[in-house]
């Protein structure tokens, strides 16, 4: 049976929709019953009994039907939700569904005043949709449904498509067993087994494909698709306990999503990168040149804190990954931290609380400061220390600060020219720099000898920028009179290793295991904020917030394709690029490029109607100084 003619038989249940529509009708209807769960349960188990083909359809549909009672006001609560809940990929697909509405057929063991309602707003016909009719009574209730509908029966969609006679290819897509009888009977040419909302082993092991999303179907038929490749090829790795919110957003767009607790050494991260898209890591992995080595796959690299000392950002480059971070996303979590330990180690309230829980009962005011009228010393003038330098002048203390970089002072800060100045000046000293190799040591024995006898001391930056033992040897002295540390120069890479460091047993030393920006509240922001810049890269190719591409912000693309070209930044690239599209007759609709020291990157929109793909592309990544092509639509 091989035409030109193809037919869609589509699903709705957990296939166009992501829930079982009667599953929801049951929801909506037992509000407020008190047995509401017990039946919900038992409506579930039954319906997943059918789906696998362990209780026939028609017994489990008699079953469920038995235990409803639902009117017509229930019936469009239920509409009302699943609207909303449309499977992300056919939401996505929208426009195939449109353009194909004449081929596909919903045909469903459901409920014809639930699916309709729903489908129609992505153009399919009344007469393409099929399903079971429920029956009311003078009330508005439901009391039966039409068991005369080939769909209530046994094989009721293999009898369904039989009376059709559709005279070409059909293509069945859905989840359960009652959609694989449709191939099995020799009506349809391939089932595809759709597990984007569940996945049934007892259906997907007779599937002729498994594809976790309509774009892998459309891909898979050579079909127009929202997505030029289908994200549901595409994997995701996540590492040292990312925020369930970027597990949550990358899924939802389609990837395979995988997370670590913990964090990788370099041979475990080359081993587990080979097949990776996106990389997501926090601040103990290390993303190095021998790592890139082995990532052919790898499209970006997110950074979810501030820092990215961990990444080769230069070899990222060279190898046109591009890569982002959340400067600002906790910033105010890691101000807060601060402030608590100035405040606390100011107050001495560790020993006071440690001698409590001793039973040492020690009132007294000796060594307890209030920090109104102190001098804070800030190391570093960026998204943390300016915010800092604003509370803390709330506070009333005066607020000093050092930074290589030229900045603009907030409220009554003063900078100050070098930083053994600023040291000999403060009465806490409070370390917000960044990651860079230069920064190793940047306090050491000669600067805590700079320092005020008494000294307060904070470190919430990178841990390397300490000496440790210099500083251990201050506290000792009593030189620094308490200080609060939440990095080190080497950390635990996971909760079951045990912390080493000089500072352990210390008197009026707060030690936390870098947690200046793990609260809830940042930790969701940066699962937002560093997916939502990586989605715009992989999805529009636009590269804002990058901290190694060249920074450009392109509008969305409609009715076009988009071509990405990184490239080594020397002369003629564009001319090549445009060379080659008017050798193949294409006509340009929008063109960017910006270039950064080393790369550049050249967005070109195109005609929607562009033929020859392959042969364009092959062109373009033949152009020398290539470094990577992409290709959108």
């Amino acid at each position: 049976m091989t035409t030109d003619k193809q037919y869609f038989i589509i699903d709705f249940d957990s296939t166009f929709i992501k829930d079982e529509s009667l599953d929801v009708l049951f929801e909506v209807s037992l509000q407020g019953n008190p047995e509401k769960d017990e039946v919900v349960n038992e409506i579930k188990k039954i319906t997943n009994l059918g789906m696998e083909g362990r209780l026939s359809f028609s017994e489990s549909l008699q079953a469920r039907v038995k235990l409803l009672k639902a009117n017509k006001t229930h019936i469009q609560k239920t509409v009302d939700l699943l609207k909303e809940r449309v499977s992300n990929s056919f939401i996505r697909n929208k426009k195939f569904i449109e353009q194909y509405k004449k081929d596909i057929y919903i045909i469903s063991g459901g409920f014809y005043d639930i699916i309709y309602p729903i489908v129609a707003e992505y153009g399919i016909e009344p007469s393409h949709v099929f399903a079971n009719e429920f029956i009311y009574d003078a009330n508005g209730f439901i009391s039966g449904f039409n068991t005369e509908n080939l769909l209530s029966q046994t094989k009721g969609k293999v009898l369904k498509i039989k009376s059709l006679d559709l005279k070409g290819d059909v293509f069945v897509i859905g989840d359960g067993f009652t959609d694989y009888e449709i191939k099995e009977s020799g009506l349809a040419n391939k089932f595809f087994a759709f597990t984007e909302n569940v996945k049934r082993d007892s259906v997907t092991a007779k599937a002729d494909h498994i594809v976790p999303s309509l774009d892998e179907f459309l891909f898979l038929n050579s079909l127009p698709r929202a997505q030029s490749y289908p994200k549901s090829r595409m994997n995701v790795l996540l590492l040292e306990n990312i925020h369930p919110e970027a597990v949550r957003l990358f899924k939802e767009e389609g990837y395979n999503v995988e997370t670590v607790k913990g964090a990788l050494d370099e041979d475990e991260l080359c081993e587990r990168i080979k097949d990776v898209s996106i990389l997501g890591i926090r601040s103990k992995t290390n993303v190095t040149a021998k790592v890139l080595e082995n990532a052919n796959k790898l499209i970006s690299v997110g950074a979810f804190c501030i820092g990215t000392n961990q990444i080769d950002l230069k070899a990222c480059m060279r190898k046109g990954v591009a890569c982002f971070n959340a400067p600002y996303s906790n910033t105010r979590s890691v101000v807060e931290l601060t402030i608590g330990s100035i405040i606390m180690l100011s107050r001495d309230i560790i020993g006071k609380s440690n001698g409590m829980h001793q039973g040492k009962w020690d009132k007294s005011a000796t060594g307890s400061h209030e920090v109104r009228g102190k001098k804070l010393g800030l190391v570093g003038y960026g998204n943390i220390g300016t915010q800092l330098s604003v509370l803390a002048e709330a506070l009333g203390m005066e607020v000093y600060y050092y930074d290589v970089v030229e900045k603009l002072q907030l409220g009554n800060a003063k900078k100050c020219k070098t930083l053994h100045e600023l040291l000999g000046i403060v009465d806490f000293l409070s370390l917000h720099v960044d990651g860079r190799a230069t920064n190793k040591n940047l306090i050491g024995e000669a600067e805590f000898k700079a320092m005020k006898d008494g000294v307060i001391f904070c470190n919430m930056s990178r841990g390397h920028v300490v000496d440790v033992q210099a500083l251990a040897n201050a506290i000792k002295s009593g030189k620094v009179k308490g200080c609060a540390v939440d990095v080190f120069p080497y950390e635990p890479k996971t909760n079951n290793e045990e912390f080493l460091s000089e500072l352990r047993g210390l008197p009026n030393v707060i030690l936390t295991p870098h947690i200046g920006g793990s609260t809830e509240e940042a930790q969701f922001n940066i699962g937002q904020f560093v997916p939502g810049r990586i989605l715009e890269y992989v999805n529009s190719g636009t590269t804002y917030g990058s901290v190694n591409f060249p920074q450009i912000q392109l509008p969305e693309l409609h009715n076009a394709h988009r071509l990405m070209h990184v490239h080594d930044n020397v002369p003629g690239i564009l001319a090549s690029i445009n060379n080659i599209l008017a050798k193949h007759n294409i006509n340009i609709l929008g063109q960017y490029l910006k270039t950064n020291e080393s790369i550049g990157y050249v967005i070109t929109d195109i005609a929607d109607d562009v033929r020859h793909h392959e042969d364009l592309v092959k062109d373009l990544k033949s152009i020398p100084g290539t470094i990577r092509h992409r290709m959108l639509y």
